[in-house]
């Protein structure tokens, strides 16, 4: 009876505890999301070909960049968003942006896009038009190592390539991180 009731505690313990990742569980992992574009995006964009900047914007597991991704041009101005590292002038517009303006914790922001806190604190937001008769590559994102305590999975989330920001943005405005903190609980 005794080996009974310890086996089914340790079930209830195993269910309770979430498996961490590691580095042999993220390079398993395989793409996730769609490259599609949304319903509001799509009437913007048209699919082309250019295996040169998808080849670019790929990434192997563990490395960053995206894991999967199609290549589109702008047939429209589109609002394009990028946190980035104040510290680094020139990255202000870098290749790697966003549809969607970054909200919530930044910590859940750098699970969802990959961004390890070495490249960069994300501390400065940028927001742009994209041109169009741009070529961007649209992706979900690969996995990232960090350090040997921090690596991120694959991510559903769609981030947006860009070869060169400066000639593909106009009507460009900058945002500083305000600190802001939340209760925890309750």
């Amino acid at each position: 009876m005794k080996w009974i009731l310890n086996g089914l505690l340790i079930v209830v313990i195993q269910g309770c505890v979430s498996d961490p990742i590691t580095t042999a569980n993220v390079q398993e992992q395989m793409c996730v999301g769609t490259t599609d574009l949304s319903h509001d995006l799509s009437d913007k964009f048209e699919e082309v070909q250019d295996p040169a900047s998808l080849s670019q914007a790929l990434g192997e597991p563990l490395e960053g960049k995206l894991c999967q991704g199609t290549v589109y041009q702008s047939t429209q101005e589109v609002t394009i968003y990028r946190a980035w590292n104040s510290t680094n002038s020139g990255s202000q517009l870098g290749q790697w942006w966003s549809f969607t303006r970054p909200l919530g914790k930044t910590a859940d922001y750098r699970k969802d896009y990959e961004i390890c806190y070495q490249w960069s604190p994300l501390d400065k937001l940028t927001r742009c038009t994209l041109k169009p008769g741009i070529s961007v590559v649209v992706g979900n994102g690969q996995s990232a190592k960090c350090s040997e305590y921090l690596s991120y999975p694959v991510s559903e989330k769609q981030q947006v390539f860009i070869t060169n920001a400066s000639d593909a943005t106009q009507t460009c405005e900058n945002y500083d991180s305000v600190m802001s903190w939340e209760r925890v609980g309750d």
